[in-house]
């Protein structure tokens, strides 16, 4: 790979754009506006995001990716080129080879989605590496090893939970449980329980700010705007760390759930290696306090949270750059 060749976390919650030579160079929210009748994008990332339930009805602001892949692929394919344009200088003449980071269980249309959207967006290559694959990498685990590795990636749209020796995948599952699927849980709860209603981007800030999985420790409070449901009056209330709780709890246990499924299916030897390796949480949902007490509490396996972990599966991808032989070997499709 040549520098300025550009590796891509295409995640529900957020885009990242990694660039060989410089690291992430892109960093926002997987949020865009458009023109309702032309479809045109007006803003992405940041600036999309503070549109949400506040744009007039000639424009709306959409997340392109549901479920770690393509909703709307004319959106996406439009801001792949702003986002690969961005990464351009007036000295770029050669097209990039772009990495894209996809779920474990991505089908073979997904596949395709992604290379031709990215393809159309100013790639001369495209591959794809699986996200488990890759932020076990950015989490620096030694994963082309013979040793046993757990990665638990917790994203928006998907939590992806893999067993990885070897530079492979053992055994793995892809649930379309996780962080998008918690804000919806905090929005329903609020509203059962206070008759108060909020926003998606309100039950993020509440998730990420006094959230826990674990119900002894200590409970938070947060003041938080929305519409009374009753009198449709704008307001403000007092959310705590309970009843965030209380609210994504049911999502936590079927994570730990499928965690210890996996776990079972797992061959002894690799089961024993990750008896002491431990399991490794990445992605942005894994930094809800109390989460690691939780899953050690279920399976007894010591668990932590990878360094940054929102950043986990770009960074592995950036690793990949540096090494074309590790690339081809973890690449699950790439663009002749």
């Amino acid at each position: 790979m040549k520098k300025g060749d550009l590796g891509i976390d295409l995640g529900t919650a957020s885009l990242l754009v990694f660039q060989k030579g410089k690291g992430i160079v892109i960093d926002e929210p997987s949020v865009i506006a458009v023109e309702a009748k032309t479809g045109k994008i007006i803003a992405i990332g940041s600036d999309a995001k503070e549109m949400i339930g506040k744009t007039p009805k000639d424009i709306k602001a959409v997340r392109p990716i549901r479920d770690g892949v393509i909703a709307d692929y004319q959106i996406i394919e439009q801001a792949l080129k702003d986002l690969v344009k961005r990464t351009r200088t007036k000295f770029s003449f050669s097209r990039p080879a772009v990495v894209v980071g996809v779920p474990a269980k991505v089908t073979s249309v997904e596949r395709r989605a992604v290379i031709e959207a990215t393809t159309a967006a100013g790639a001369s290559k495209v591959y794809l590496v699986l996200e488990p694959i890759a932020a076990a990498i950015g989490a620096g685990l030694h994963i082309f090893d013979s040793v046993g590795n757990m990665v638990v990636d917790i994203g928006g749209g998907t939590s992806d939970i893999a067993v990885i020796s070897l530079g492979g995948i053992v055994v793995s599952r892809s649930l379309r449980t996780a962080g998008d699927a918690m804000d919806d849980a905090i929005i329903k709860f609020v509203k059962r329980k206070y008759k108060f209603l909020i926003g998606s981007s309100t039950a993020e800030d509440v998730k990420t700010k006094i959230g826990k999985a674990f119900p002894t420790l200590e409970s938070f409070e947060l003041e938080v705007r929305g519409r009374d449901a009753l009198n449709g009056l704008p307001g403000n209330i007092r959310i705590t760390s309970d009843d965030v709780h209380e609210a994504i709890s049911q999502i936590l246990q079927e994570i730990v759930l499928n965690l210890r499924q996996i776990l079972e299916d797992t061959p002894p030897e690799i089961a024993a290696d990750i008896m002491d390796t431990g399991v490794v949480l990445t992605g942005g949902g894994s930094l809800i306090r109390g989460l690691p007490d939780l899953i050690i509490q279920e399976t007894g396996i010591k668990t932590v949270v990878a360094e940054d972990p929102r950043t986990c599966v770009v960074k592995g991808i950036g690793e990949l750059l540096d090494c074309d032989k590790r690339l081809h070997r973890v690449a699950i499709n790439h663009s002749k």
